[in-house]
């Protein structure tokens, strides 16, 4: 099975990737219960005997004993890496791993990209041969990052240029978080046009993520819990509630929701690269699949059910009613129509115990509709 590598820039990607190491640990141990190191694990994770000094301790095969995540964290203030590495996942990253600089970028692009791309770009390189040496079949890269930030939209897209760089035939999938009209930072909208160049040119696929969507879905579902319109009780830790929070607490630390849903779209993204299935996808796929041309790069997301429930089996009529959601502005992670704009392209990926049945009779269904609207689909992927 083949490995990616995951390069969180500055304090968004950070948090967002400190959420989806968490819940990618959860995943494993559920399914991994006799705590044996396999090809899944592997997928993300090394195993390293930590009584080994240097290099050589890492371990392909038998008993667990010590997972470094396969992860690059990069900032340029020492808070949040700080912060994580204080926190209950400090022992998941290679100190070896880090940089950090204490002055940060000041919301400034040119900051990020021109001062501290150039003084930091060998030890980038460093960090990255490393991460890939450690890989047997290094796949793809996933950069996460903000673009309203100095560090995440600077940095992040400097360490595209040298990807493309040092590493040309493998993938580069980034997540882009951008800011909201009500961002109180009056640089934002600069340092996002300024990164979008650079997203163009270098990214093979760029995951969109609007702020103002992510608090939008938080909003609308904390109203549902309010209002008792979810029948079924949430289940702990769901794609809405922090790793460390419960549901009574979005209010106080609204962020840690919205970084948890980000979160959860990487790690359904990246479960087929992570577990076995019976119509698995490879990660390359979906440019392959997605991206007509070089620079159509950017995919639209939306996740349903924006909730776990307690009860985890998933009836014909709720599959249904996902498919239908799927398609709804609702649960677009980025404010985009999907009833008004153009399909060049569409995926549907389902994880669970889910019919193969139920899953091509809501493709074909979906497909009657379309037929009635040409002009707004070209292909569906299923």
């Amino acid at each position: 099975m083949a490995q990616s590598v995951v390069v969180q820039v500055g304090q968004c990607g950070n948090q967002i990737g400190c959420c989806f190491w968490d819940l990618a640990l959860r995943e494993h141990a559920a399914v991994n219960q006799k705590g044996i190191y396999d090809e899944a694990i592997s997928s993300f994770f090394r195993n390293v005997d930590t009584r080994v000094v240097g290099d050589g301790g890492s371990i392909s095969k038998g008993k667990i004993c010590s997972l470094k995540a396969r992860a690059i964290l990069i900032d340029m203030e020492e808070g949040v890496v700080n912060e994580i590495l204080q926190g209950p996942l400090r022992d998941v990253f290679d100190s070896k791993q880090l940089i950090t600089d204490i002055s940060g970028s000041g919301n400034n692009w040119a900051v990020g990209y021109k001062v501290f791309g150039s003084l930091y770009q060998e030890q980038i390189l460093e960090k990255l041969r490393k991460s890939a040496e450690h890989c047997d079949c290094l796949q793809c890269f996933f950069i996460i990052h903000s673009m309203g930030g100095g560090t995440g939209s600077g940095l992040g897209t400097f360490l595209l240029k040298l990807l493309e760089d040092e590493f040309p035939e493998v993938y580069r999938f980034v997540t882009s978080v951008y800011p909201s009209g009500e961002d109180d930072v009056i640089t934002s909208p600069y340092n996002s046009i300024l990164a979008m160049k650079e997203l163009n040119e270098h990214a093979d696929c760029v995951l969109p993520i609007d702020n103002q969507s992510l608090f939008d879905i938080i909003s609308k579902i904390d109203l549902m819990v309010n209002s008792g319109k979810l029948g079924t009780t949430i289940k702990p830790k769901s794609l809405v509630t922090s790793s460390a929070e419960a549901v009574k607490k979005w209010h106080q630390r609204p962020f840690d929701a919205m970084n948890n849903i980000v979160a959860n779209l990487l790690l359904n993204l990246t479960s087929s690269a992570r577990f076995e299935g019976s119509l698995n996808m490879d990660l390359n796929e979906i440019s392959m699949n997605l991206v007509p041309f070089p620079q159509l790069h950017y995919l639209v997301s939306s996740l349903t059910p924006l909730y776990t429930l307690a009860d985890v089996n998933i009836p014909t009529r709720r599959l249904d009613q996902m498919f239908s959601d799927a398609f709804s502005k609702d649960h677009q992670l980025i404010r985009a129509d999907p009833k008004h704009s153009l399909y060049l392209a569409c995926a549907l990926m389902v994880r669970g115990n889910v019919q193969v049945s139920d899953l091509r009779r809501n493709i074909e269904r979906f497909n009657a509709l379309l037929t009635k609207r040409p002009l707004a689909h070209c292909q569906t992927v299923p």
